[in-house]
């Protein structure tokens, strides 16, 4: 299937218009018709080889929304026409035992990406949804129920969404419970709005105190200025559950201090540097846990978008061209988007 994408050649190149073949549908894939596609700071991150190991040429995107073509003849779940979405995995080994609990993303032979690969059945590279076609086996499709107009801003919970649902339901957060959400950006954002939807008491934790009614406005019911150190103190001990989106290196102590005993913080930032390292008094002496939590399942994953479909929840987002991704790139390295920058990707045919 003829794919018109953009992709980086390098890491130090810009993105540029890129053409390459899709496989045709197998008997079990879906084929989807790409309308929106989220900008996630992963993306940046692969494309100029930041974290390493990426294979160019690189198209990038794991926030997908579109309308399927085409359906294999053993597909049972869509049909075409379906409004469906893709995250950021198309594929697992499904048979070991973290896939056969719903938990594909801790694949214990590692799961495929939705790009930078590799495939599970020959190691090639996957291409993402900077692309105007994707073909994904059933499994690892998502059923959309949200109305046509808030497309393009469901795109973002394929990524952002997941990522913070996922340790908000294993660590059972709900009414009742203080919630601490540090960092307001694209995952600070919808940690805030999902937290609140399932019944927590929620404090957002900037460094800029300019985001403090922005983040009242996402729903949350304190904001603490984290560099101000009576504003944390006051908070001491007091905390259930803190999920930490930070993905810079940063003072993990200060967060510690505020979790009640047996409360714990949930990593899902993954900095380019390490963390200092957190004081193990500050785990022993309250029982506390720190933890890490990688984007979520396909079963929970549906879970989410179902839930924020019933809740009205969608992603704060700026529509952008898929000719100005770099543009988008240098703005979110400044932090300068509220929240997330989705690609209309009609633009593709410019």
């Amino acid at each position: 299937m003829p794919t018109r994408a953009y992709a980086a050649q390098s890491a130090t190149t810009p993105f540029e218009p890129f053409s390459f073949e899709r496989r045709d549908p197998r008997p079990n894939d879906v084929a989807i018709a790409i309308e929106h596609c989220g900008v996630c700071h992963s993306d940046l991150h692969t494309a100029r080889s930041e974290w390493g190991g990426t294979r160019y040429p690189c198209v990038p995107g794991h926030e997908i929304v579109g309308t399927v073509t085409a359906v294999g003849s053993d597909v049972t779940k869509f049909a075409v026409g379906d409004v469906v979405g893709v995250g950021c995995m198309v594929d697992s080994c499904l048979s070991c035992p973290s896939c056969q609990e719903g938990l594909e993303q801790y694949c214990e032979r590692g799961f495929t990406g939705t790009y930078n690969g590799p495939a599970q059945e020959d190691g090639g590279n996957t291409y993402g949804g900077y692309s105007d076609h994707i073909v994904v086996r059933e499994e690892f499709v998502l059923k959309i129920r949200h109305s046509r107009d808030q497309l393009p801003a469901v795109a973002p919970l394929l990524c952002a969404g997941i990522t913070t649902w996922s340790p908000l339901r294993h660590w059972k957060v709900g009414p009742g419970q203080k919630v601490g959400v540090v960092g307001i950006g694209g995952l600070g954002h919808m940690g805030i709005k999902l937290a609140k939807a399932l019944g927590a008491h929620v404090v957002a934790f900037t460094t800029s105190p300019s985001k403090r009614e922005d983040a009242k406005a996402l729903g949350a019911d304190e904001v603490v200025v984290s560099r101000e150190r009576s504003e944390m103190k006051a908070h001491t001990g007091s905390f259930d559950f803190i999920l930490n989106t930070v993905a810079a290196p940063h003072d993990l102590d200060q967060f510690l201090m505020l979790l009640k005993r047996d409360g714990t913080m949930t990593l899902v930032g993954v900095p380019a540097e390490p963390h200092p390292s957190p004081s193990v008094g500050l785990l022993i002496f309250r029982r506390r846990s720190l933890a890490g939590s990688l984007i979520g399942g396909i079963a929970e994953t549906q879970e989410m978008l179902d839930f924020c479909a019933e809740h009205n929840i969608v992603s704060d987002i700026e529509p952008i061209r898929i000719q100005e991704i770099e543009t988008a790139y240098e703005r979110m390295l400044k932090s300068d988007v509220k929240y997330r920058f989705v690609i209309d990707m009609a633009s593709i045919k410019e």
